[in-house]
């Protein structure tokens, strides 16, 4: 099928459904999609390919574009001599992943944008992240390393491609995988020791220096093993971290929800873009710490909790019940305008509207001269209880005055230019946001939040599947939703996990239905049978060199990762003991890494978790209302290690194992406990339920 013309005055990236693409649609640069035009075009001119990698939400990838990619200079040495090729890296993770080695393996780090240079037959020889258009402090400019790219494919092209066999030959052979005998459990105490010992900022809260990231996945392992083990330094990592990031300006004070990383070891700049992920992984984590906390800091977090819920499903949710991609760090092409404040226009928005600006700026830590570049983030420097028992004043009083003074300051701050949108809908993001409202959720006793999982879970179902196969994305194309690009793992074990949560919420059949379904596709298709685990793409997939494996849970977890627990949770639903060889397989394939890396491992730190305090199914069966609920409350009411939890009514049919043949008892709903395939006699009250649990 021939691809219809790009409009006139356009390049080929304005027929793309990827906002990142189409932003460069007008470039003067002559760029290509990733596919087997752009190669057989390489090929026919005898040059190399340029492939740029970046996404929407990039700040540096927009200052590449402005500088070079929008001037007619530069764009014409690239056209003379490459064929230039755009990677939205969400939309094609293979590609990023396995470029992304290269990019590091040459150079000793990575980032966005990502360049790199590769022979017709797709082989990489050069690569590097940002080029400045002038240069800059030693580095050369783009220009220049144009240049010298062209005139070594011109005058020592056997070199080159010699250069490019062997380090595609040697990334290739290269598995960063070190299989396990066995599964030591004891990997999780020497995680947390090093954790807690090195990782750990005890003054500031968090993980490392700066830059720092959220590392959500590390907090919820960290609040798993607190739940398992009692472990008290664990807890208040866990809790120090999130209390820090919710007073700091990486959590956006008036609107909800967080920047993708704080520049300062402090959190109070924050790289402004907003993600999906961050935000999806966010919420169980501050859920989990809120039901595990008492008093205040229970409230504060618990708080948090609902208003990153409430940014989620506003802000980034759409009308037909899915989540978008991200929002921007720029805005009318300045990274965080939208955010910031100087301080006579927060006095006089405050004074406009009759509040006392001398509290509420010192509240806000903003100053004269400007906490940041001259112009002020808006933060707590010290804690609202805190600060209003400083004041004499009443702390419900003063949360219920701040309401009123952030709705004030959010109302004028909408009238401002928003950043950007990634509209785009990825499966594995939407998923992790399902996921976490879901288990959110039922810790916190908000049932809507569950709902609103469901409705998103179904839409995917129902859009992403196309012709029966998951895809990866979509984007509205005429005012309709199309989806494309085949799932990835990270897509079908995220969608499989989400669905086996709203299972457990619902007790529907079809939930359970549709995770199995999934988790028998990813086995089929993605499972490594040498050495244990899962690849990032099918087996069929073949315009890569190579076969890209995530075993990182880096800004988003390891598709192998999640489908250890997927698996988990599918051997205790089905009584079929060939899931936990699975899962049990995956884990062998990572823990050597997340005992020297444990930061790097969060997510399968926590199923190590639920391994050492042992698989449990609960099932609560029995008639909607007050007396069912109690007893899911008791189950949900705290995080607990190894527990998969059913609540269903009882006409739920006995397709699935852990539910066949169980009802209420003496017409009461009942609790059946459940671990390594035996069964406790069920009871109908919490306390019963309470105890066998603990």
């Amino acid at each position: 099928m021939t691809e219809p013309a790009a409009p006139e005055g356009r390049n080929r990236l304005a027929r793309e459904t990827s906002p990142y693409l189409r932003q460069h649609a007008d470039n003067p640069v002559d760029w290509f999609p990733w596919g087997d035009e752009a190669f057989a075009e390489a090929k026919r001119r005898d040059v190399p390919i340029f492939l740029s990698v970046g996404y929407s939400a990039c700040h540096w990838c927009h200052v590449m574009a402005h500088e070079s990619f929008e001037d007619d200079q530069v764009a014409a040495q690239l056209n003379e001599a490459f064929v230039n090729v755009k990677v939205d890296r969400e939309e094609r993770p293979d590609v990023d992943a396995v470029h992304m080695a290269v990019t590091q393996a040459m150079t000793g780090h990575g980032g966005w944008p990502m360049s790199v240079w590769l022979t017709p037959d797709g082989h990489p020889f050069h690569a590097g992240t940002y080029f400045p258009r002038e240069p800059r402090h030693g580095s050369p400019s783009f220009p220049e390393v144009i240049d010298a790219v062209a005139d070594a494919w011109r005058d020592q092209r056997e070199k080159v491609v010699g250069s490019a066999a062997t380090i595609t030959a040697r990334l290739a052979e290269h598995r960063d995988v070190e299989v396990a005998d066995a599964i030591d459990l004891a990997v999780t105490d020497e995680a947390a020791d090093a954790v807690l010992s090195a990782a750990w900022d005890r003054r500031l809260g968090g993980f490392g220096r700066a830059p720092k990231f959220p590392q959500a996945m590390t907090i919820s392992w960290l609040l798993h093993r607190h739940a398992r083990t009692g472990d008290g330094p664990a807890l208040e990592a866990a809790v120090q971290a999130l209390t820090a990031m919710a007073r700091g300006g990486i959590h956006d004070q008036l609107a909800g929800g967080f920047a993708r990383y704080a520049t300062d070891a402090a959190w109070l700049v924050p790289h402004f873009e907003k993600m999906l992920y961050d935000n999806a992984l966010l919420l169980p984590a501050y859920a989990e710490a809120a039901a595990l906390t008492t008093g205040e800091v229970h409230s504060e977090l618990a708080r948090v909790a609902r208003s990153t819920a409430h940014y989620l499903l506003t802000d980034l949710g759409t009308e037909d019940g899915v989540f978008v991609a991200a929002t921007d760090a720029d805005s009318e092409g300045v990274e965080g305008r939208y955010f910031v404040w100087s301080y006579a226009e927060l006095v006089a928005v405050l004074e406009d509207h009759g509040h006392d600006a001398d509290l509420w700026t010192a509240f806000l830590g903003v100053v004269p001269d400007g906490n940041w570049e001259g112009t002020n983030i808006l933060h707590e420097p010290v804690d609202r209880v805190t600060f209003a028992a400083g004041r004499d004043l009443d702390p419900d009083v003063f949360a219920g005055a701040w309401d009123v003074v952030r709705r004030d300051l959010l109302a004028h701050r909408a009238g401002r230019v928003p950043p950007g949108v990634d509209d785009k809908v990825l499966t594995s993001w939407n998923a992790l946001a399902a996921l976490g409202l879901a288990r959110a959720g039922r810790l916190l006793d908000e049932p809507r939040w569950v709902t609103a999982a469901a409705r998103c879970l179904d839409r995917l179902h129902d859009v992403h599947h196309v012709e029966g196969a998951l895809q990866h994305t979509s984007s509205l194309v005429d005012g309709a939703r199309t989806a494309r690009i085949p799932a990835f793992l990270e897509d079908v074990a995220g969608l499989a996990l989400a669905d086996l949560e709203i299972f457990g919420a619902t007790g529907e059949p079809r939930w359970y239905d549709r995770a199995l379904e999934l988790a028998e596709h990813a086995n089929a298709r993605f499972e490594d049978r040498e050495e244990g685990g899962w690849f990032q793409t099918p087996e069929d997939a073949d315009d890569l060199y190579t076969r890209p494996k995530d075993t990182w849970d880096n800004a988003t977890p390891a598709g192998t990762s999640v489908m250890v627990e997927v698996c988990l949770q599918l051997a205790g639903l089905s009584g079929d003991l060939a899931w936990r060889d699975h899962a049990e397989r995956g884990i062998r394939s990572m823990v050597g890494a997340a005992a020297r890396m444990p930061t790097g491992y969060g997510w399968l730190l926590r199923q190590l978790e639920a391994l050492a305090a042992g698989p449990r199914e609960v099932a609560i069966l029995g008639r909607s209302g007050p007396a069912r609920h109690v007893l899911a409350r008791e189950v949900a009411r705290r995080p607990r290690p190894g527990v998969v939890a059913i609540v269903s009514d009882v006409d739920h049919g006995d397709r699935v194992p852990v539910l066949a043949r169980r009802g209420e008892v003496e017409d009461r709903p009942a609790a059946y406990v459940c671990r390594d395939l035996a069964c406790e006699r069920p009871v109908t009250t919490p306390a019963e339920l309470a105890s066998l649990l603990d």
